[in-house]
């Protein structure tokens, strides 16, 4: 991770946080644009390390947006938040297929697309569900990254501070 830090700020990143050992990163960038800041990191990714990998990047009001949003601590009886992930989508999902996802199969986990995000809840642990990171990108067709609800909070805590 420190590697990774030292990448983003040599590209002209400030205020790099990294979080965790999965390549969470918290940036300021002069870039406006998410989409901008996706492409140069993925490709300096690829320059400097040899990786070939997704680069998924949310605004800090997108983040907001998302942890403001889920629809299962909305509910009258809420969801344990230890059940709570929330897998981000490179690109919004083509609307057949949100609409050809089947949830209910795989009661009692859940799922809402919302967007470029699909929030997930699995009572008997992310472990245990087929509706995971590598169900959606099959499913939905586009490249996604999962985190777990503390480390979502913990995100927008980085990044709106």
């Amino acid at each position: 991770m420190a590697d990774l830090r030292a990448l983003y700020e040599r590209h002209g990143h400030h205020d790099v946080i990294t979080y965790l050992q999965s390549g969470n990163v918290v940036s300021r960038a002069s870039a406006r644009r998410a989409a901008a800041v996706e492409e140069s990191i993925r490709a300096v990714i690829t320059s400097d390390l040899g990786l070939d990998v997704a680069v998924l990047v949310r605004t800090p009001a997108e983040l907001r947006r998302v942890l403001d949003g889920n629809p299962f601590l909305r509910r009258k009886q809420a969801a344990d938040v230890k059940a709570l992930h929330v897998t981000f989508l490179a690109d919004r999902p083509r609307t057949p297929l949100v609409r050809a996802l089947d949830g209910a199969e795989f009661a009692p986990d859940e799922l809402r697309v919302d967007g470029r995000e699909v929030y997930v809840s699995c009572p008997n642990g992310y472990g245990r569900t087929k509706i995971n990171n590598s169900w959606f990108e099959r499913q939905l067709q586009v490249v996604a990254t999962t985190r777990n609800w503390k480390t979502v909070t913990q995100l927008v805590d980085l990044a709106t501070s």
